[in-house]
């Protein structure tokens, strides 16, 4: 799973099948601004809930 570009902002996801958890590193000109943590269950979360998660951040931080 690569990067999400989204008006400036970068979402980098990364995850732990073992932990079945994730986090979404959110950045803005290479600058570290905030970690999104989920948990998913499977072997990788699904590439439709990490947009959605993106999304709603988005939404929320008007982006």
């Amino acid at each position: 799973m690569g990067a999400i570009d989204r008006n400036g902002y970068r979402f980098e996801p990364e995850f732990s099948v073992i932990n079945q958890a994730g986090a979404i590193h959110v950045s803005k000109n290479g600058e570290f601004i905030e970690e999104i943590v989920f948990n998913f269950s499977g072997d990788f979360p699904e590439l439709r809930k990490i947009e959605e998660i993106v999304d709603t951040y988005c939404e929320k931080h008007d982006i």
